[in-house]
């Protein structure tokens, strides 16, 4: 990836990072564009920086604006479009449901935490403009994230994308990164159906739905006598 960016770098000069500003900006902050690169890119071109053909500052900037301008549009779509957009078919329910125990298991810093989840990272925002939480707290925890991811990440490209053992091996690395970061979803997804898995033996194993009712009724019938 390095080499393909140098080119870019090279070919396109400053213009590269109006290019760079589009892609973090499309990432974060229009839900049907969730396939776009994030964490490896940032990455990426930290290791960029390391070798000269970057300026740390400006890189920094541009993706720090870009992606705090992105979940703040995000944000707004889900204010005043969120409930046209789910009934239309250019957005999966499953995301919208995930990013929704996101926010039920860590309640704001789901826009923080979101932001090291790739699809989550996209939804995060859109989820909390339908209704999930006011203007004014999500601006302070999108600051937040949008300073801890893009410096993380640019970060830990600049120190280590050009160690020769991480420089020799990039697409691995890359591919690492992006596996690391899918950790959360794919435990998230894990628990939801072992918690359905258990619900469903509680059930089986006490009468199913009729027995389960039965007791409700006797519960309800001991509490009001």
């Amino acid at each position: 990836m390095p080499h393909h960016l140098g080119e870019i770098v090279a070919k396109y000069g400053t213009a590269t990072y109006a290019i760079l500003f589009a892609i973090v900006f499309a990432e974060t902050g229009l839900v049907v564009t969730p396939f776009l690169p994030g964490d490896s890119l940032l990455f990426a071109t930290g290791a960029l920086v390391a070798l000269g053909k970057m300026d740390l500052v400006a890189l920094l900037g541009v993706y720090t604006i870009a992606a705090i301008l992105g979940d703040a549009v995000n944000y707004a779509i889900g204010n005043y479009l969120g409930s046209a957009a789910l009934k239309s078919r250019l957005i999966k329910p499953e995301y919208i449901s995930k990013t929704k125990k996101f926010y039920a298991k860590y309640g704001g810093k789901t826009v923080v935490l979101a932001r090291f989840v790739p699809i989550v990272r996209t939804f995060a925002p859109f989820v909390a403009g339908i209704g999930s939480m006011a203007y004014s707290q999500f601006a302070m925890f999108n600051v937040v994230g949008a300073l801890l991811w893009t410096g993380l990440c640019v970060g830990a490209g600049y120190v280590f994308g050009n160690v020769p053992a991480v420089h020799d091996n990039f697409s691995l690395v890359v591919l690492g990164i992006v596996a690391v970061s899918l950790l959360p979803l794919i435990y998230e997804v894990w628990a939801a159906k072992k918690e359905g898995n258990k619900m469903f033996g509680n059930c089986s194993g006490s009468g199913g739905m009729s027995g389960r009712a039965t007791r409700l009724g006797s519960s309800l019938s001991a509490t009001f006598h």
